[in-house]
């Protein structure tokens, strides 16, 4: 079973390529996933350099002139990318016959947000509040996300891992009215020219949909009670109408003909694409415990269309952060039957807290996402996690 380990750069600089690379093998993984584009974080970092590491947007390598020239949008550039960290690692890893996969934030980025307002999303009363949420149908986010690809490409990786490539899941940082979950996805839904334009060309009435939406959670922000229930289709009809299920449902098309061009352009370089899909982290990031429904179900909240993209994308990883190995293996299989039988699964799982107590735990995840069709496990992330949790991954893989 292929497996690899996801760290940051600033773990390198913290204890040294090789020092990192030597953990990671007595781990018995097969390679690592680094951060070679990443967003704007504040992380408790247990064994880092300092126990409190601040991450910005950007890339840790030069972007490629060729790439990025005649574009609007270009990739802010990291502290430090002039000593070119990746070729280091990339040396380093095939010393010792590592794979390198490039992990790439693609569409989440409040650098590029707050600097062009216009190329995030809009919701239904045309406020741009989510500086961080590039919009994936506006034409300079797209070329933007394509020349990432192949930048990241080009850094020598065998596989680009795309993170946020789709529509982002709705967020605040403070709300005091009581939203529901159908209340917060018609909130975060993007009405900007773009969105609007594909959805009518499909035959939607994108400014019924929008007035929905206007009209609903206005509602809710006045006063009226919040709707119940997790969001699913036939509920989402019944509350909001046919013609906002259809602009919802829309979006798949910004998404999926976007990644097809990446996917294209990673391969036009010599590597290959992994789509992480994200809605597994939205539904069990904070506390290990997903909500009902399964992750591939939810996906098309993202704009997410699992069977279209199993046709154009040859990896998928999985986000499996739920505590209960039963959870992890409902939710691989569920994916294998939405992608099909050829594209490479690769289930991502958090070694410690919140997901994971112990060793056994940890390694009957793995024993059932493989069961379940997972091909290979990852192991989020070596900065993040104890050096406790961390020793779990060698019972695991064994």
């Amino acid at each position: 079973m292929d497996s690899a380990l996801y760290v940051f750069v600033e773990d390198l600089r913290a204890e040294g390529v090789r020092g990192l690379l030597d953990r990671a093998s007595a781990y018995g993984v097969r390679g690592v996933a680094v951060a070679a584009a990443y967003h704007q974080a504040r992380d408790v970092t247990p064994h880092g350099a300092s126990r409190l590491t601040l991450r910005r947007d950007g890339v840790h390598f030069p972007p490629p002139d060729d790439l990025f020239d005649g574009l609007r949008l270009t990739p802010p550039v990291q502290p430090g990318a002039q000593d070119r960290p990746l070729d280091e690692l990339r040396r380093a890893c095939a010393d010792r016959g590592m794979r390198l996969h490039g992990w790439a934030v693609f569409l989440h980025n409040a650098t590029l947000g707050l600097a062009h307002p216009d190329v995030t999303v809009e919701n239904c009363f045309g406020d741009r509040g989510s500086p961080a949420d590039l919009c994936p149908s506006h034409p300079d986010v797209r070329a933007y996300a394509v020349a990432l690809a192949r930048a990241v490409a080009r850094q020598g990786v065998d596989t680009v891992v795309a993170e946020s490539l789709h529509f982002g899941a709705f967020a605040y940082e403070r709300c005091v009215v009581a939203l529901g979950p159908m209340d917060a996805f018609l909130f975060g839904l993007c009405f900007c020219a773009h969105c609007m334009r594909r959805a009518a060309d499909l035959g939607v009435n994108a400014e019924v949909a929008r007035q929905e939406c206007a009209r609903i959670v206005g509602g809710v922000l006045d006063g009226d009670p919040p709707a119940e229930g997790e969001v699913t289709r036939a509920a989402l009809t019944a509350y909001a109408g046919p013609e906002t299920v259809a602009y919802a449902r829309a979006r798949s098309e910004s998404v999926t003909s976007l990644v097809g061009e990446v996917a294209a352009a990673v391969t036009a370089e010599g590597a290959r694409l992994t789509f992480m899909d994200a809605t597994g982290a939205a539904k069990g990031h904070a506390h290990g415990l997903p909500s009902a429904a399964l992750a591939a179900h939810d996906s098309w909240q993202l704009g997410i269309d699992l069977v279209a993209l199993g046709d154009l994308v040859p990896s998928f990883a999985v986000l499996g952060y739920a505590r209960d190995p039963a959870r992890v293996a409902d939710d691989v299989a569920a994916y294998r039957r939405s992608v099909g039988k050829n594209p490479e699964l690769r289930v991502v799982l958090r070694p410690g807290a919140p997901d994971t107590d112990s060793a056994d735990r940890l390694a009957a995840k793995v024993r059932v996402a493989r069961t379940a069709g997972a091909g290979a496990a990852d192991f989020y992330a070596y900065g993040l996690a104890p050096f406790e949790a961390l020793g779990r991954i060698t019972d695991a893989l064994a």
